[in-house]
């Protein structure tokens, strides 16, 4: 037989080379050249992220946080949802939801922005990346000077609670300053209210 196969009945297939990390990790350059990454791979410490299958709360979370945005979203401000940030050679992350500085939007075909640029990421919890998005990633944002930062928990009837986090420059790390059920009302980055039990009725 050509093929063979495995104890429990599947094919063996060889390591794909392109997946082989280099000696000091994949870089941004990496992950924009590789041409057979999945959609939504990230760069983080290094190592390509691949996403697991987003389920239906996740997805809705994120959109019901995208429409509150841009409600009331400023000119020189733009929301962008699931685009990749570079922090730096070996850190590019993919935030669920990130605020941009307006002028560093240029045109449809952009596929990365600058940390420089961004006033807000934010994180909803999925199964697979807690750890990266409870820690990790508020770590690297906090480090790259990004100055307000959302971590978004699957709360009771799959209601999204947002922490909210200011960047503290001094010690470079964020601060919660509040926890966010049913309602989230904001002054910062600007004027933000938006009704997290909106939910039940997507």
């Amino acid at each position: 037989m050509d093929d063979v196969a495995t104890a429990n009945g599947v094919d063996d297939e060889p390591f794909p080379e392109w997946l082989r990390p280099p000696y000091r990790g994949f870089t941004v350059d990496d992950l924009f050249r590789l041409t057979d990454l999945p959609s939504h791979t990230q760069l983080v410490d290094g190592a390509l992220v691949f996403r697991a299958r987003q389920s239906a709360y996740h997805s809705l979370a994120n959109s019901l946080l995208v429409e509150g945005l841009r409600r009331t979203c400023p000119a020189h401000l733009r929301v962008r949802r699931e685009m990749v940030v570079v922090l730096g050679p070996g850190q590019a992350p993919e935030p669920d939801v990130s605020v941009l500085r307006a002028e560093a939007v240029r045109g449809l075909e952009a596929n990365r922005y600058d940390a420089r640029d961004v006033v807000l990421a934010v994180e909803t919890v999925a199964p697979d990346s807690a750890i990266r998005d409870r820690e990790r990633k508020p770590q690297l944002y906090a480090r790259a000077g990004i100055p307000h930062f959302w971590l978004v928990e699957e709360g009771t009837g799959r209601r999204p609670v947002v922490h909210v986090h200011r960047l503290d420059p001094g010690a470079g790390a964020y601060v919660l300053t509040g926890v966010h059920e049913g309602r989230l009302t904001l002054s910062a980055p600007f004027g933000i209210d938006i009704d997290l039990t909106a939910i039940d009725r997507v």
